[in-house]
């Protein structure tokens, strides 16, 4: 779909990005030695490091891609929000305190406190690389679908301009400004997307008394929209989808509820038939098409389970291993992710850690309450584009007022800012501190290692400009699942055996670590979902049974721990005399 700017759009836009960049500089004055640069000197009071844990955690894939499975699926889009937030569960009884004593900068130094072993800092350095870049994609691609509406810009274009402000963000003043840019993010998100709900409600729900086109939209290969083969160039040649087709009986000839309580909106939207949009990808000579057509659906079909997870309503085994391996994933994958660890380095200690976690579950757990009316808004809105799932809320705050669309769609991208800076933090930590200092054994001066930080920092900007491009046609909730089972197939095992099982062993750590790094990115190059969305290709080529993997891997990753300590641990002192 072709969007058109405004002034207005872009002051607003421009402010806020200049805001956070300028930060960046004024505190980069704080960030000049290693433990200022990786760790902001770990002076970050613990409510600040607890709000800018959700500034971190609530990513474009918890704002963009969440809102936009709700507003296309249904309820299935706020089982992501539920998995997201219960893997907190994980981090605050589990890790939040242990994981503040073992380490200093890195999630590496963490894992090897009690080996000194460069084989454990490499595979963790490796596996943080690995998940800092499958979580980086899809905010680049957010970052992409934000920039098209906002400023009339090509999405390429949208993905270089985050890539180029959070690397300066980085480099200027490294965790110290990163912290503040997620705690900023992190409070405007969670405010004005409160906002934005009232607005909702106060609405209500109204039928569309207008003409609904009910013609299908079809995106070329070369990306234009085609209405009945004709390439459309104006937002008007577009009329308004997702749109609410008849109220409940109830209501008589009413044409809209007005204000409505938020339990009152649901079972209002449930005794509701709505028009939502269901795409078909077509192939013929000139390439793929992918065609969406409008359907007339009941609210109570959207509202239970099963418009999106199959596997809850197939009956097929494969997809019900499926939904539980992405649920399992969820669960254990956020306890699991570098960028959120290292947050846990910037406070004093295990009291301030915990305190953190408190606050950030708080925050997050208010945040995705408000995504399931954020979603259902969006769906009824009669603002939504087809061809992008990721562009649901934005729109959804077009529909009240240009002024707020720019609001929330420049919130929008400062949550991409924040996480992707945590993220190239973490990166650059693994590269400079891990890699190049413990595992090459170069010495460097504490200078040295924050410039060798910041120069990781510009290399993975760049790697995650190109992979934001290269992915832009997908749902970045669906990419953050992968992330999310990279990272606790690889470092949960180790993590909680290292914590909790007195034999673990150095050599068990590494090869934990390893496999299931290994085995988690095997399964999702080999699964269905690649397949079709990446190659190309039929999803029945696809030789794993079900697309996500942690129900296998994460187990393996148990497993490989416990056999591989248990044949290398060391005997006692007595015994060898």
């Amino acid at each position: 779909m072709h969007y058109e700017s405004s002034p207005v759009a872009i002051a607003i836009f421009a402010s806020f990005v200049l805001a956070v960049v300028g930060l960046s500089f004024w505190l980069g004055r704080k960030g000049q030695s290693a433990k200022g640069y990786y760790a902001a000197h770990g002076e970050i009071h613990w409510f600040i490091n607890g709000i800018a844990f959700a500034g971190d955690y609530l990513s474009a894939a918890s704002f963009l891609g969440i809102c936009g499975m709700i507003a296309f699926h249904g309820y299935d889009g706020f089982l992501y929000s539920i998995g997201f937030l219960a893997g907190w569960i994980v981090a605050l009884f589990v890790i939040a305190e242990p994981i503040k004593s073992l380490g200093k900068f890195t999630f590496a130094d963490a894992l090897d406190a009690k080996f000194n072993s460069r084989g454990i800092k490499l595979a963790v350095a490796i596996s943080t690389l690995v998940v800092s870049i499958f979580y980086l994609i899809p905010q680049m691609v957010g970052a992409g679908d934000l920039i098209v509406p906002l400023l009339g810009l090509p999405h390429a274009v949208g993905v270089i301009l985050v890539g180029l402000a959070v690397t300066l963000i980085v480099v200027t003043a490294g965790m110290v400004s990163t912290t503040w840019v997620q705690f900023i993010k992190g409070s405007l998100l969670v405010f004005f997307c409160g906002v934005l709900t009232s607005m909702i409600l106060a609405r209500g729900l109204t039928v569309n008394t207008g003409s609904l086109d009910p013609q299908t939209r079809t995106v070329a290969p070369d990306g234009r929209i085609l209405v009945d083969g004709q390439p459309q160039t104006r937002d008007h040649d577009l009329r308004p989808v997702g749109t609410l087709a008849a109220l409940p009986a109830r209501y008589g000839d009413a044409t809209s509820t007005g204000p409505l309580g938020p339990l009152e909106y649901l079972s209002v939207l449930e005794d509701s038939r709505i028009i939502t949009w269901s795409g078909a990808k077509t192939k013929d000579a000139a390439g793929a098409h992918v065609t969406y057509s409008p359907v007339e659906r009941r609210g109570a079909d959207l509202l239970k389970p099963g418009g999106y997870f199959k596997g809850l309503t197939t009956g097929k085994l494969a997809d019900k291993l499926d939904f539980a391996s992405l649920m399992l994933a969820l669960f254990c994958g956020t306890a699991s992710l570098p960028h959120i660890l290292i947050r846990y380095y910037t406070v004093k200690d295990a009291a301030a850690a915990r305190k953190s976690t408190v606050v950030g579950i708080a925050a997050i757990g208010a945040f995705y309450v408000l995504t399931l009316f954020l979603g259902l808004g969006a769906m009824t809105s009669g603002s939504l584009d087809p061809t992008s799932t990721n562009m649901a809320a934005p729109l959804l705050a077009k529909s009240f007022s240009e002024t707020l669309f720019a609001v929330i769609s420049a919130i929008a991208f400062t949550t991409v800012l924040g996480t992707v800076s945590g993220l190239i933090m973490a990166g650059s930590g693994a590269v400079a501190h891990d890699l190049v200092e413990n595992v090459l054994g170069i010495p460097m001066t504490d200078h040295e290692k924050v410039r060798c930080g910041k120069i990781a920092a510009v290399g993975l900007g760049i790697v995650a400009m190109a992979l934001g491009i290269l992915f832009r046609s997908f749902n970045v909730s669906f990419l953050v699942g992968w992330a999310f089972n990279i990272a606790a197939s690889a470092n949960l095992p180790a993590l909680v055996m290292l914590l909790f099982w007195s034999r673990t062993t150095k050599q068990g750590i590494i090869a934990a670590v390893t496999v299931g790094m290994l085995a988690s990115l095997a399964w999702i190059l080999l699964s269905a979902d690649t397949f079709e969305k990446v190659y190309g290709l039929s999803r029945d080529a696809s030789p794993v049974p079900f697309s996500q993997p942690g129900l296998v891997t994460i187990p393996l990753g148990f497993l490989v721990l416990v056999v591989v300590s248990l044949l290398t641990r060391a005997e006692p002192a007595g015994r060898r005399a």
